[in-house]
């Protein structure tokens, strides 16, 4: 059971490094509101991570085995969720420093609810997540797995992705005071590659539709 732990736990980070609408949200969240609104997006995302690998685990990986249509659908949807999210962070305006007088959140537990549940959206309405993580789980559990070694996977699945999430967030608020003003450049080039990966997907299912 500690090995799928492990397994969970360094698939969860891993596949949280690719760029990402989480990412982005938490990068966003991080430079625009506060370290705590962006941890809890990156709660959010880890949260989705492990409901799409617990799919996995109950064994969605021959439904779409046997639909190879589905994965080109999702991957559209995918690339026009991207690509939208994307261009939305590009065109984001600056905001303005905070100054020693700016009003503190009013209702902290509000704030963190409100991240959290960003974070679950963008990953639950990426339907190529769902297609990741079902196809990950279904490689690294062998057929001998027992549901407690699945369910031990899905948890390290998700302390691992929030492990990815929380290391962006710590880092994108400690660069915004470093780099100034010119932070502001970094939803807008993590945004470019967003719009990038999107066009990506959206080429994937526009060749397997042509073919």
């Amino acid at each position: 059971m500690l090995t799928f732990f492990v397994l969970g736990f360094a698939a969860g980070v891993l596949t949280g490094v690719p760029i990402g609408p989480a990412n982005v949200a938490v990068i966003d969240a991080a430079y625009r509101h506060t370290l705590r609104r962006a941890l809890a997006v990156g709660v959010g995302g880890a949260v989705a991570d492990c409901l799409y690998a617990t799919l996995g685990v109950l064994g969605v990986t021959p439904i779409l085995n046997s639909n190879p249509a589905i994965p080109p659908v999702l991957y559209g949807i995918s690339g026009v969720i991207l690509v939208g999210f994307g261009f939305i962070n590009v065109r984001s305006r600056p905001v303005p420093p905070a100054t020693s007088d700016a009003p503190k959140a009013p209702n902290p537990s509000k704030e963190m609810w409100s991240g959290f549940t960003v974070g679950l959206a963008l990953i639950a309405v990426n339907p190529a997540a769902a297609i990741t993580w079902v196809v990950i789980v279904g490689n690294l559990l062998p057929a001998h797995a027992t549901t407690f070694d699945g369910l031990a996977l899905a948890v390290g699945v998700l302390l691992g992705s929030f492990s990815w999430f929380g290391t962006v967030a710590i880092l994108t608020h400690r660069g915004k005071h470093l780099l100034g003003d010119r932070a502001v450049w970094i939803p807008r080039i993590i945004g470019i590659a967003l719009m990038g990966y999107g066009v990506f997907l959206l080429t994937k299912a526009i060749r397997y539709w042509l073919a």
